[in-house]
């Protein structure tokens, strides 16, 4: 018999009326069984948040720090148990979820040093004009109330942690839900912070049906929403809650520049290399995996079969052994769906390379070469291990490759020219540009977030922090400056 877990409703353990079960999309395996909060339930969390806002905003610095602080060190300790949990529940490779907790950790511990710094305030003198003699602006940063964090499935730990450990540090209230397929890793935050001395009500982590988000997002008492996951789903909070401050960050479809001096032995095998693997990890299920390939026709035939060698050497299997690379997507309707798409680029005459074979909730990594423009593959985000790879003449071409796309999140431009680095700066229509490198790149502290149809705002822990919160001046009179 599977234990029940339970949720965290204002920082104390809580169950309901009902229950759901977690299942491997491995195995099938039952991994948990949650106990879903009841719609009474939901209410009290929600008044305990905000109830909670001045206390937790008016909580001393050091206080705030030393519960992230806690929670880096609980994560440390249990960094195997969590990646274990991970890989279970969500079906990535172990390799990658022992990182996503060394991730997390690095989150919480960023958010502890912002907590630290946070709020110190700006001065300005007033005096440059004469009706502002002996006046003085201090203006210093104040939650704008309780965070509503909706959080995805394909990182169930480090983007749960990318809504909480911002919140806490800007002395905000969050009500967490975690995605309903990989609820497990976002309870144990809830569990960590229990444990510290925060005001009662300052985080719940609701395990909530999807159908019942609606009420939650238009509820008044929750005025910030960060939402990561679908544009279809993002854009529809935008358009139920317009009066919000609302933060979205959604999808991608990476493209992989490279350009024709990027072309010794070395760097093709360099790119290809990194292509292979960032195209395919986590199933190819990461906003910033690689899904095109834009390569300079004088590179072009000699970085493709580098390429698709370097993708069938990719090892598949089971998430828990770690050797393997590509575990199964989080579902068999997500693999149905990547089967549907790749099929029907092969049917409009696009060349498989590489893969194209379901087996289960499993796909094979797959590499294809001329997709048309309009197909599916080429226009949508694929979230599954597919990559294209299109052949362009020269850098400009290359860039408006990069553009021609409803999405915005992130590039990558193989070359060694700096010239060329800020031009792509300049030219490319996306919210983070890496240079020598795949788009898959992301360092937690930096701002992350995408233009276009790939969100609005930014994460990265102090710039999450200013999403949260909003400017607030002093002046000061009769002063001797």
């Amino acid at each position: 018999m599977t234990d029940t877990t339970a949720f965290w409703l204002a920082g104390r353990q809580a169950t309901g009326d009902s229950t759901f079960d977690v299942t491997s999309p491995w195995d099938g395996r039952t991994v948990g069984r949650v106990s879903v909060p009841t719609d009474a339930q939901v209410e009290e969390a929600v008044a305990a948040a905000y109830a909670a806002r001045e206390a937790l905003s008016a909580t001393p610095a050091h206080v705030r720090a030393a519960a992230l602080d806690h929670v880096t060190k609980r994560l440390t300790e249990r960094t195997e148990e969590i990646a274990q949990l991970i890989s279970a529940e969500n079906g990535k490779p172990i390799k990658w979820a022992r990182g996503e907790v060394g991730r997390a950790v690095s989150v919480f511990r960023f958010a502890a040093e912002e907590a630290r710094r946070f709020n110190g305030g700006d001065a300005q003198r007033l005096d440059t004009d004469a009706g502002g003699q002996g006046r003085l602006a201090l203006t210093r940063r104040f939650p704008r109330g309780v965070v509503l964090g909706i959080a995805p499935f394909n990182f169930p730990l480090n983007l749960c942690a990318h809504k909480v450990a911002p919140a806490i540090a800007a002395g905000a209230p969050i009500i967490l839900k975690p995605a309903p397929s990989t609820p497990l890793s976002g309870l144990i935050l809830g569990e960590l912070l229990a444990e510290t001395d925060l005001p009662e009500g300052s985080v719940s982590v609701l395990p909530v049906a999807n159908e019942k988000m609606p009420a939650l997002v238009q509820d008044e008492r929750l005025p910030v929403i960060s939402f990561t996951g679908s544009e279809k789903v993002g854009y529809a909070i935008m358009d139920s809650a317009p009066r919000k401050h609302i933060t979205l960050e959604l999808g991608g479809n990476g493209a992989a520049v490279v350009l024709d001096d990027f072309s010794s032995d070395a760097d093709l095998d360099w790119a290809a290399s990194r292509i292979a693997t960032f195209s395919n990890y986590q199933g190819g299920q990461s906003c910033i995996s690689v899904q095109r390939v834009i390569a300079d026709a004088s590179v072009y035939d000699r970085l493709l079969p580098r390429i698709v060698a370097a993708v069938e050497a990719q090892v598949t299997g089971d998430p828990s052994d770690a050797a393997t690379e590509v575990g199964p997507l989080v579902d068999e309707n997500a693999a149905k769906r990547v089967e549907t798409w790749v099929d029907e680029a092969v049917a409009a005459g696009a060349t498989l390379l590489a893969g194209g074979k379901r087996e289960g909730a499993s796909y094979a990594p797959t590499v294809l070469a001329d997709v048309p423009a309009d197909a599916t593959l080429a226009t949508e985000e694929v979230f599954g291990p597919v990559l294209t790879v299109t052949k362009v003449d020269g850098e400009q071409a290359a860039f408006e490759a990069v553009n021609d796309s409803k999405y915005g999140l992130q590039a990558g431009v193989f070359t060694h020219d700096v010239q060329r680095a800020f031009r792509a700066h300049r030219a490319l229509e996306v919210g983070g540009v890496i240079v020598g490198d795949v788009p898959s790149y992301r360092a937690d502290q930096m701002p992350y977030g995408g233009v276009k149809k790939s969100g609005v705002g930014r994460e990265g822990v102090a710039h999450a922090m200013a999403d949260y919160t909003y400017e607030r001046v002093l002046v000061l009179t009769g002063l001797e400056l």
